[in-house]
């Protein structure tokens, strides 16, 4: 695989550390570069070209969820041509996380904005979404994808199904798989959604310690747009325990620095955070 500039002068590097260093740049909020970059490469096996398309896909994903961009599509699509031109079994899988992390997605947030729980919904949409996740970490081929199964799990039985009660196994599961794989990334998300169960059942030292080590891995993990993330959850605690002027500070930076990278959605999180705002509070079940 190489790289082309505009004076078409050439560098060689395999697909899979592009496609690593392009995710590495998404995380870090860089992720125009990080399309740029693997838009730039040429490849001359399935396997590469495979490789870079996933990557790609999951750039405009991300982009989507920070950004509310509407990128994907077309790279699933090209992903999905790349993916069948091998016979990876875990290439397949990934494209297939890919899918049930846009319908994740689409099902968040909708024309109207941000919609929780299963009210006003398709129960048998719900339900479809809910086997996906289940028959992805059933067929995970890997400690680690089953890991990432379980969080989606999580995710949707919380914030799409509004079943509270069943999300708190799926997350750790997903942390006893973060840390015996060494999963930055699915450690912060895990501690994350553990501690939103931890505050809501007012266990909120609790819940400091676990969102504590959550923006730690979450730095570790170089995602930049979840660092933020956990310390406008952070901010909440200091608000709750009468600091409101730490939490306002804290508040601001966070809307300062997600306006810098482009994170439009947690940019107005901080700001309504600001204007007394709890993102931790039980959402509507429906809207419109």
């Amino acid at each position: 695989m190489t790289t082309t500039s505009t004076t078409r002068s050439a560098a060689t590097v395999p697909a899979a550390d592009l496609a690593a260093a392009a995710g590495a740049l998404s995380r870090a909020g860089r992720i125009q570069l990080a399309m740029d970059l693997l838009d730039s490469a040429t490849c001359d096996d399935d396997h590469g070209r495979c490789l870079l398309s996933l990557a790609a896909a999951r750039a405009a994903l991300e982009s989507d969820y920070r950004r509310g961009t509407t990128l994907a599509p077309p790279r699933l699509a090209a992903a999905q041509t790349a993916v069948a031109a091998t016979s990876s079994v875990e290439a397949e899988w990934d494209l297939d996380l890919l899918e049930v992390r846009r319908a994740y997605f689409d099902a968040l947030f909708g024309a109207t904005g941000p919609r929780f729980g299963p009210g006003g919904r398709d129960p048998q949409e719900v339900a479809n979404l809910r086997a996906s996740a289940e028959r992805l970490h059933a067929a995970g081929p890997d400690e680690g994808r089953r890991g990432w199964a379980a969080m989606y799990q999580g995710y949707i039985a919380d914030n799409v199904a509004g079943d509270r009660d069943a999300a708190p196994a799926h997350y750790r599961e997903a942390l006893e798989t973060a840390e015996s794989t060494g999963d930055d990334y699915l450690a912060f998300e895990a501690l994350r959604h553990l501690g939103d169960h931890d505050h809501d059942d007012g266990r909120h030292e609790v819940a400091r310690q676990r969102w504590e080590r959550s923006a730690e891995h979450a730095a570790r993990a170089g995602t930049v747009g979840g660092t933020l993330a956990q310390h406008l959850l952070l901010a909440v605690l200091h608000r709750d325990s009468g600091d409101d002027a730490g939490a306002r500070a804290l508040a601001m930076e966070i809307s300062r620095w997600a306006g810098a990278i482009g994170a439009t959605r947690m940019q107005a999180q901080a700001q309504a955070f600001l204007d007394g705002v709890d993102p931790t509070a039980p959402p509507p079940t429906s809207q419109g």
